[in-house]
């Protein structure tokens, strides 16, 4: 996902003990001392001010995710942190003050979720946007379909429209269409020609422009395909049809979105970081910060808007002045490190691959094999100035090609600065070979794959992207575990929503929206697909010290769920809940 980061881009009982028992029970499940609701305890003035208050998770399966000790009768929390996890009165005896008892009436808690890679800001676009999705997350299945979505957005988004001067739905995917194909800027237009009109695909790679779009963006006839990226063609083989690949793409959306103010951008952020909470993330991603982008984060965590922890990558050919990586966070906003960007989506077509897509897109040869959006140089200039500075560099590559720039930038980087403790991460690596996992493994580049691709295109890469036999091996999980490889499972929202949920789902049962299992082989278990979602990610953001597992001295953050992950089939994964997301102690999302 590029264009998700493109420039626009407690009180206490007043009568009770030492060791009271405090409880406060809302939407099913007791809690207590949370942030966003009135305490229900006895209290008085000088209590409150002086008496610290700790707080016991107890009544359901505590899922640790940790090795050494899996599970847990109690948790003892205080001051944000983690005091204990054990047996009940083991854990009990440790508390210093009046306790407030968070009972989870069956319900099983977990360490909270963290996002290996994402994009909270084009989240927050897209939570604002018209929802283009196909089914199960929209009504975006036709282009009729989509017209319609988009025309009832547009009757109650006239203050909006007016404010902006533009209209933007979000998610729309060509092989979900009945048509299968791209709508274009006639189809468009059919909504609106005199208004601008900018519509998204899923992967984040494309988009399509409306003729009044097109006019505003200064794209007409005879205009050049910029490197890469490209504008796809009516039949006289020069006229703009309204779809915008990649670099094509991202600039026609800069001049459009570029309207956008301080306070939407502002709204923005706050949406998407509230959106990810309420699937259980307490540590989000902007995974490709372009200039401005990492400031109004910043802005956003001075001013109280965010509740949940922002990790920061800035793209290092575009926003270099802004990559100043720190471990800390401050205001819950850090710069993690660099960001770089090889190549496209399988789904879009423009990942760079080694072989030819099983069908190339309208108007490719045969051979078409996708294409890098930078050079062979940049990528190894990037990957060694990282290495050189001591930041940690993510690295987008879809396709099996870009993936192999990438092991030679990072060897020709380690050779040259020596391996050290950088964490490279290779994002995505959808079409990686068995043959690189070896190498990526001693180079040290931590694979964070997309799994969710298995529910959402794993039909659409068998049958027109990879065809049957290579997307049997898209994010080979199982295949790095079976090396002794750790790996991280994404999402990158706002490409789908942040649903850690269907990200657990498909990484453990890789089945497609027909119900095809795509590469059983590359199926994990339950217990690797949740460290993949919490441990993992904070030992690839440094973080394993103090997130990813329930353990005395990490921060509580946790997340609580309708059921055991631990305990249900494999395929009734899908069917849990998110009940409630804390951070550090405190409530952010509570299930309506």
């Amino acid at each position: 996902m590029c264009f998700a980061c493109s420039p626009f881009a407690g009180a206490l009982g007043a009568a009770l003990s030492r060791r009271a028992v405090l409880k406060h029970t809302i939407a099913g499940v007791a809690f207590a001392g949370t942030a966003r609701a009135a305490p229900a305890f006895l209290c008085t003035e000088a209590q409150a001010a002086t008496e610290i208050v700790d707080t016991l998770y107890v009544g359901g399966p505590i899922v640790t995710i940790n090795d050494s000790q899996p599970t847990a009768e109690a948790v003892l929390v205080r001051g944000g942190k983690i005091v204990a996890v054990g047996a009940r009165a083991e854990v009990e005896s440790q508390a210093t003050g009046p306790i407030a008892t968070v009972d989870l009436m069956g319900k099983t808690m977990l360490p909270g979720f963290v996002d290996p890679h994402g994009h909270v800001v084009m989240v927050g676009l897209q939570a604002l946007a018209a929802n283009l999705l196909p089914a199960p997350d929209g009504e975006g299945n036709s282009i009729p379909a989509l017209q319609r979505v988009l025309r009832d957005w547009i009757a109650t988004k006239s203050e909006v429209i007016k404010r902006y001067g533009v209209i933007v739905g979000f998610g729309y995917d060509d092989s979900q269409l009945e048509e299968q194909r791209h709508p274009t800027r006639a189809d468009l237009d059919a909504v609106s020609s005199d208004t601008p009109i900018l519509i998204v695909h899923q992967s984040g790679h494309l988009g399509v422009l409306n003729s009044k779009a097109l006019e505003e963006a200064g794209l007409a006839k005879g205009t050049p395909n910029p490197p890469g990226g490209a504008f796809r063609r009516e039949a006289d083989g020069e006229t703009p049809n309204g779809v915008c690949e990649e670099a094509a793409f991202f600039t026609a959306a800069g001049k459009l979105l570029g309207r956008l103010d301080a306070q939407a951008y502002l709204e923005m952020i706050k949406a998407g970081a509230a959106f990810y909470a309420s699937f259980g993330y307490t540590t989000v991603q902007e995974g490709r910060a372009m200039p401005g982008s990492a400031t109004m984060l910043a802005k956003a965590g001075e001013a109280g808007l965010l509740d949940v922890d922002v990790v920061v990558y800035p793209d290092i050919f575009q926003s270099l002045n802004e990559i100043a990586p720190s471990r800390e966070y401050r205001n819950r906003v850090r710069i993690g490190g660099a960001k770089a960007t090889i190549d496209g989506s399988p789904q879009g077509k423009t990942a760079f691959l080694s072989q030819p897509y099983y069908k190339p897109p309208e108007g490719k040869d045969a051979d078409y094999r996708g294409y890098a959006a930078i050079t062979k140089e940049q990528i190894v200039d990037a990957v060694d100035l990282a290495f050189a500075n001591g930041w940690q560099i993510l690295t987008h590559a879809n396709g099996d090609a870009a993936v192999d720039w990438l092991i030679e930038a990072v060897g020709a980087a380690t050779a040259k600065h020596g391996s050290g403790d950088r964490r490279a991460v290779l994002v995505h690596g959808q079409t990686a070979r068995l043959d690189q996992l070896p190498k990526l493994q001693e180079l040290t580049i931590l694979p964070s794959f997309f799994p969710m691709h298995t529910y959402y295109w794993g039909d659409w890469h068998r049958s027109s992207v990879l065809g049957p036999e290579r997307a049997e091996r898209i994010s080979p999980c199982n295949s790095a575990r079976e090396l002794g490889m750790i790996f991280t499972s994404h999402h990158d929202a706002p490409v789908a929503n942040p649903d850690a949920i269907r990200v657990l789902s498909a990484t453990v049962t890789r089945v497609t929206r027909s119900g095809y299992v795509l590469g059983p082989e590359e199926r994990v278990d339950t217990l690797t697909a949740l460290k993949a979602m919490t441990i993992w990610p904070a030992v690839q953001y440094f973080e394993e010290a103090s997130k990813g597992t329930i353990e005395p001295g990490k921060l509580a953050d946790f997340v609580i769920l309708s059921d055991n992950p631990l305990a249900v089939k494999p395929e009734a994964l899908i069917t849990l809940k998110v009940v409630e997301t804390i951070k550090e102690g405190k409530s952010v999302y509570r299930a309506a």
